[in-house]
């Protein structure tokens, strides 16, 4: 009972830590001159995925737990999918007509492309060559990662550049000072590091209390947890009626989850990280790249709302996430 109020607890603190900082973050970016343009984005896209960064690190360093690391990865681009499936019905329900930007199709394919090269190494497991300890795939995880910032940022800089100058925002916060939300900022960034730092040990002992074992547990549990400030800002982002921000924070996050895992492997000295994982998370690999190629027919084949209470893509959406929570479930 006491490691599940832990879990609960750092939860919480990365929830509500992400809300504030998703706040501040919007605050830092009227009030240094430039608007809510790069700067804002990155300041509140780069926090979603600090929750899995430190808990892939404290999961392959002190805690020695690489199931947990794997399966907060993939389980939280899986989540990422469902929270992109919820948001985009629920915008799509206040809005008659939607045309989402084509770059969206681009950066989907780059996360199946990652995410093909994360299963694949997975099913080879130890086959795979090695340099030290750090496995080949994490060369080509990394490789790929850079590739697609490069052709993604070609490709998406007219039009953002563009979507900016015709944007207009009110300044809401002219009357606070900048340097006490600067700190405020720094604090709750702490506090969500701390909140996942803690997360992989509390995960290894609810595997063995519950028996779920920890790759369950670490796609469903941890995953869940560390997918939080992902909900905070792609709500943030919808609520102001910017659905390409939205789509490409959760995009954007998947692929660098995706990056976290080589980022791990360079850590986990013991030899390369995938040949100490449980094929089970294929699953959630597959299940991923799956609700990833739905959500690129969608992109391409709808610009109208249809005669559907929910759209079809996210009912798909959904319906994968619960395939892929039963065979987790059965396959622990």
């Amino acid at each position: 009972m006491l490691f599940w109020i832990i879990f609960f607890l750092c939860a919480l603190t990365i929830f509500i830590s992400g809300i504030k900082l998703s706040k501040y973050a919007d605050i830092i970016a009227e009030k240094s001159g430039l608007g809510r343009t790069w700067i804002g984005l990155f300041l509140m896209g780069s926090i979603t995925s600090l929750p899995e960064l430190f808990t892939g690190i404290g999961s392959v360093t002190y805690s020695d737990v690489p199931n947990i690391a794997l399966g907060d990865v993939l389980g939280s681009c899986v989540f990422n999918m469902v929270i992109f499936a919820f948001f985009y019905a629920f915008y799509l329900k206040k809005t008659p007509t939607i045309k989402t930007y084509k770059g969206h199709t681009l950066s989907s394919a780059f996360n199946i492309l990652l995410l093909s090269v994360v299963t694949l190494s997975i099913f080879v497991e130890n086959k795979v060559p090695s340099i030290k300890w750090i496995g080949l795939y994490t060369l080509f995880i990394v490789l790929i990662y850079f590739i697609a910032i490069k052709f993604l940022y070609t490709f998406e800089k007219e039009h953002w550049q563009s979507f900016f100058k015709d944007m207009k925002f009110e300044l809401k916060y002219e009357d606070l000072p900048l340097k006490p939300i600067i700190i405020k900022y720094t604090l709750n960034a702490i506090a969500i590091i701390i909140a996942a730092t803690l997360l992989p040990k509390i995960g290894e002992k609810l595997a063995e209390i519950t028996g779920l074992g920890q790759t369950f547990i670490g796609n469903i549990f941890i995953a869940l947890a560390t997918s939080l400030p992902e909900i905070v800002i792609t709500g943030f982002a919808i609520k102001r009626g910017a659905v390409d921000l939205a789509i490409g924070n959760v995009l954007g996050s998947n692929m660098f989850n995706i990056f976290i895992l080589a980022i791990d492997d360079f850590f986990y000295t013991k030899g390369a990280l995938f040949s100490f994982i449980e094929k089970t998370h294929l699953i959630s690999g597959l299940s991923c790249i799956i609700m990833t190629s739905v959500a690129i027919i969608g992109f391409t084949y709808r610009t109208e709302r249809k005669k559907f209470f929910i759209p079809w893509d996210s009912i798909i959406i959904v319906f994968i996430f619960l395939i892929n929570l039963f065979l987790l479930y059965i396959m622990r």
